[in-house]
């Protein structure tokens, strides 16, 4: 009984390890260093190496702050090496912070598109795009009910022919999502965008504890080699500090993968499974009646008001002078 006794512990403790190993974030994959972005980051001059940025972007020793906390602001960074693996991990360490503590936004982007370098109104990036987004979303736009909080974290997959719509948040295309309160936070933040034989995952390192956690899975997503990685933010009325830290992206090693040498630089973005959409209600229509009216109609109402009691009023007093005179 004894020996059973401890090789169930024994057993317990290498399960336990391995979870652990498994939860570590700093992959052991083989890591590209052509699709890399790691501090101080400046190569010759204010170039740097594979990389470009564009809009509000501007580069420090410690890091790539695509939009400071200001309003109407919209930047960018792409790499400019397409991503030739099938089979790969993407892990950015970033910061999201600014003054404001009810209001701000509106939030960024990161990327997996056939086209770079094109400014839009999709957080910084052109819309009807053709590839994968995955969005850190900070501020709600949408004036009806949602079943999750903010910042939310989901993607979409886009074939180049889906709109994405801000003012409902992205929520009837989206292919999953989680809430990730990842803002004003006195630690730097991870998350890790892992695509391993057409499953998508997406987890997330917010309380700084090396160890990711789940953030979404889904399976049936089909992205074509070939394209390129970036991330970009934008501000409008309300803003933030919109930072990024490093970006790595890691070959994942698949031993005996059957479509290791498959061609998949011509297929289109696909998934097949989205999340169920809501119905797509447009938000209520303001009064017709202008401000001016509505005065008018109120002022109306309260002459009216007044002149029924002043008829009233006078009406009482003829009654009573008569029941006077018959009295008399």
């Amino acid at each position: 009984m004894l020996f059973y006794s401890a090789l169930a512990k024994y057993c317990i403790t290498i399960i336990l390890i391995s979870k652990v190993i498994r939860a570590e974030w700093n992959t052991k994959d083989f890591m590209k260093r052509e699709h890399a972005l790691i501090k101080p980051y400046y190569g010759s001059g204010i170039d740097i190496p594979y990389w470009q940025f564009t809009g509000s972007t501007i580069v420090t020793p410690n890091y790539i702050r695509l939009t400071p906390d200001l309003q109407s602001k919209q930047g960018a960074i792409w790499n400019s090496v397409p991503v030739k693996n099938r089979n790969w991990e993407l892990q950015i360490q970033f910061k999201v912070h600014g003054k404001g503590k009810d209001l701000f936004g509106d939030g960024f982007a990161i990327w997996y598109t056939k086209d770079r370098l094109l400014e839009g109104p999709v957080f910084g990036n052109n819309d009807f795009f053709q590839g994968m987004a995955i969005i850190l979303d900070t501020y709600s736009n949408h004036n009806g009910p949602h079943n999750h909080q903010h910042p939310y974290i989901s993607a979409m997959i886009n074939n180049g022919t889906m709109h994405y719509d801000h003012d409902r948040d992205g929520t009837h295309t989206q292919l999953a999502g989680c809430e990730a309160k990842f803002r004003n936070l006195n630690h730097e933040s991870h998350i890790s965008i892992r695509y391993e034989n057409d499953v998508l995952t997406v987890s997330t390192d917010i309380e700084n504890k090396r160890a990711w956690k789940e953030c979404f899975k889904a399976e049936g997503v089909q992205l074509p080699t070939g394209y390129y990685i970036g991330a970009s933010a934008t501000t409008g009325d309300l803003s933030d500090n919109h930072d990024i830290i490093s970006v790595r992206l890691f070959e994942l090693d698949l031993p005996g993968d059957p479509h290791a040498n498959e061609d998949r630089s011509h297929i289109l973005p696909s998934a097949t499974y989205f999340e169920p959409p809501r119905d797509h209600v447009e938000d209520p229509k303001p009064s017709s009646l202008s401000g001016v009216k509505i005065f008018l109609l109120m002022l109306l109402g309260s002459i009216v008001l007044v002149a029924c009691v002043v008829i009233g009023i006078m009406f009482y007093q003829k009654q009573n002078e008569k029941n006077r005179k018959r009295f008399y």
